[in-house]
């Protein structure tokens, strides 16, 4: 955590603060992701921020930063739904893409019988 001390985190550096060895933030918001603090600040504010990522657990933080960085872009991009109107998306097109493949696959069944036909009448029968 020394190099913390010589370049401030993007959060302390948008909240124009002094980033100490200490800083919760500075394990998360790098100075070379500016925007990933910004979005989350915008969107949850530093303070609940800060209030999370000290009553989570230290192994647990990375994955808390991460889940407000990627609800906040998804707040900024939809701000009704968020992340879920993402979710909705998904799970729209994952029904769509099943009954294509259910299509495609009666589609080749259907094919395989009539090759299985046309070879049939074609020798008179089946050969083995």
């Amino acid at each position: 955590m020394s190099n913390y001390t010589n370049s401030p985190c993007a959060a302390c550096k948008f909240l124009r603060r002094k980033c100490t060895s200490d800083c919760v933030f500075a394990p998360y918001f790098p100075p070379e992701e500016p925007t990933k603090f910004a979005n989350v600040h915008r969107i949850f504010g530093a303070s609940n921020v800060s209030k999370i990522l000290h009553e989570v657990a230290p192994h647990q933080r990375e994955d808390a930063v991460n889940s407000l960085a990627y609800e906040a872009e998804a707040r900024l991009n939809d701000p009704v739904y968020g992340c879920v109107g993402a979710i909705s998306v998904l799970q729209r097109q994952v029904l769509r893409l099943q009954r294509e493949l259910e299509e495609t696959n009666a589609d080749l069944m259907r094919y395989a019988s009539c090759l299985g036909s046309e070879t049939t009448s074609a020798y008179g029968g089946r050969r083995g």
